[in-house]
């Protein structure tokens, strides 16, 4: 797959974070100096031509990532020592080829994980909520559009279904990041159906296994999920990325 097809697909940043970026990028070049205050909303507003909202939700990214801190009456100031980095995929127009490659790399090891764990510890409940959202794939594939949000709420059901609630929150985080990985098969260019349909076999095995209580069967299911969702947008993920489990009988 090219490059320049994977910028069509993948979606611009939000204003909000082109603004907290460049104001990051500022601020790692020294041009802003740690201690130092930002300029007031209404300038900075006016200085990337966006609104005074947008300026708040960048100045919140930047608090959130512990770059900057704000003070009850005095505005916001740039962090003495960084609190924290923000683990970001994607920024900019869209990613590299040896990035997507990474990132479908940690999806296997996060996501086979996932659901080797589910298959050990899922309750009934659990069960219906994943087979909900597999049923709101086939909806999609049925009626053309995109599934790829009911494709997140998925995985994100059978983290739930581990009952750890570290695990959930993780691919909380991770998954929304994941989600233009997914993406890719519901809105690549010239798209026939394939894709989705063979994504959606595959969320089947996965789902199977989950619900037989089956951790090394599901485990591989979803390694082999992501191998497959890699291959389909253009290359072979490494040879010695490959689950612990015994093969698929």
């Amino acid at each position: 797959m090219l490059t320049n097809e994977l910028k069509r697909i993948v979606r611009r940043p939000r204003l909000s974070e082109e603004v907290s970026i460049a104001l990051e990028g500022q601020i790692a070049r020294g041009e802003i100096k740690p201690g130092a205050q930002l300029p007031v909303e209404k300038a900075l507003a006016e200085t990337f031509g966006v609104s005074r909202a947008v300026i708040r939700e960048a100045v919140a990214r930047l608090k959130a990532d512990g770059r900057v801190e704000t003070r009850q009456g005095a505005g916001a100031f740039v962090a003495l020592v960084p609190k924290s980095l923000n683990f970001r995929f994607w920024q900019g127009d869209g990613p590299a080829l040896l990035e997507l490659r990474e990132i479908f790399e940690l999806r296997a090891m996060v996501e086979s994980s996932i659901a080797e764990l589910a298959a050990r510890r899922r309750l009934p409940a659990d069960i219906a909520a994943i087979e909900c959202f597999l049923k709101a794939m086939d909806d999609a594939l049925a009626s053309g559009s995109d599934g790829s949000e009911a494709d997140d709420d998925f995985h994100l059901a059978i983290a739930a279904a581990t009952h750890n609630s570290y695990t959930h929150r993780l691919l909380e985080f991770l998954g929304r990041h994941f989600s233009e990985s997914r993406r890719l098969a519901w809105t690549m260019p010239g798209r026939n159906g394939a894709l989705p349909q063979e994504a959606q076999a595959e969320h089947r095995l996965i789902f199977a296994a989950v619900a037989a209580g089956d951790p090394g069967r599901a485990r591989r299911h979803a390694h082999e999920h992501v191998r497959c969702a890699a291959r389909r947008v253009g290359f072979e993920l490494a040879a010695d990325l490959v689950s612990t489990q015994s093969s698929i009988s």
